[in-house]
């Protein structure tokens, strides 16, 4: 059962109206890395929950970041009270209410169809989805999931002090900025309060592979470091040596009845390439300046390939 106190985990104090400004910071609302999608991320994972530590872990996060999604609501509705009160009102000449209307990038569609309330939309006017949710139902798995939401959230904020100088919303902003960081530390417990967390899962990776670094970008910028190098690593930089890894031969292969072989071989026969097949196409039809080559010009006026290298031992 959820009960509503009426006063806001963090006061919110706006020193004006800023249409501009509420477009950006409901990002926070119904954003990807927002408030809501936090919410709904760590309740899921808690009602699924078999440890009773990180259930209550997870209700209690969840539950402060709706208090959260609330701060960020007043924020944005602050920020568009005057805008919000020109529309209901027409209070405004039309040119001055469309430029009222029209100040910020999402705020548009925020004030026109919502009237300039909070809307579960992010700041391009995107709505919100549960797709943003991305719990995998691993307590290791999710709980990594958690700390990297957690730190996308807090350079959202950072970035979205750096834009305001409204002092009272760098505050409340300032705040939800720090109450990220909380969150990613006791998150980081939990996970760290799991033996053997990693890798996540039940199933141990295969030595073999689990060891390897693979060196697949090579030539200027190649560096060493403790992530490709060292004790930790069987290094391969010459992939001819290993590829494939297993000792097959690199090759895709099925078995097949009797039926389906005869059934491909013929599929194969009637949609076969003829590689001395080179007549002129559409595109060298229609070939003008810059097109580059065209198939008559490419074989020297030759039919076929064969006849193309016959003229040009001649020559």
């Amino acid at each position: 059962m959820f009960m509503h106190n009426k006063r806001l985990q963090y006061t919110v104090r706006v020193s004006e109206p800023n249409p501009v400004l509420a477009s950006l910071i409901i990002e926070q609302f119904g954003g990807a890395d927002g408030e809501l999608a936090a919410a709904m991320r760590y309740f899921t994972q808690a009602l699924g929950e078999v440890d009773s530590g990180r259930k209550d872990l997870l209700l209690d996060i969840a539950t402060e970041e709706l208090s959260h999604l609330e701060v960020v609501g007043s924020i944005v509705a602050m920020l568009n009270k005057g805008v919000k009160a020109q529309i209901s009102e027409a209070s405004m000449k039309e040119a001055d209410l469309m430029i009222a209307v029209n100040a910020g990038g999402a705020s548009q569609k925020e004030n026109l169809l919502f009237g300039g309330g909070p809307a579960l939309i992010d700041s391009t006017g995107v709505p919100w989805t549960a797709a943003y949710v991305d719990s995998k139902g691993d307590p290791t798995c999710d709980l990594r999931s958690n700390i990297a939401a957690e730190s996308r959230a807090k350079i959202v904020y950072e970035r979205l002090i750096n834009v305001t100088d409204d002092p009272g919303v760098k505050d409340a902003l300032g705040f939800l900025m720090t109450r990220e960081i909380a969150h990613q530390k006791s998150f980081e417990k939990a996970l760290y309060s799991i033996e053997n967390n990693f890798p996540p899962g039940k199933l141990p990776g295969i030595a073999q592979f689990a060891n390897a670094y693979v060196n697949t970008s090579q030539g200027d910028g190649d560096m060493d470091g403790p992530w490709n190098s060292g004790e930790q690593w069987d290094r391969i930089d010459d992939l001819e040596q290993v590829m494939p890894f297993d000792e097959g031969d690199g090759t895709a292969s099925v078995n097949l009845t009797k039926k389906d072989d005869a059934t491909v071989t013929a599929l194969a026969t009637r949609t076969m390439s003829n590689p001395r097949a080179n007549v002129a196409t559409g595109a060298d039809l229609g070939a003008g300046p810059g097109a580059g080559r065209t198939s008559d010009e490419d074989l020297g006026g030759a039919k076929d390939i064969a006849e193309a290298t016959a003229i040009a031992k001649k020559k």
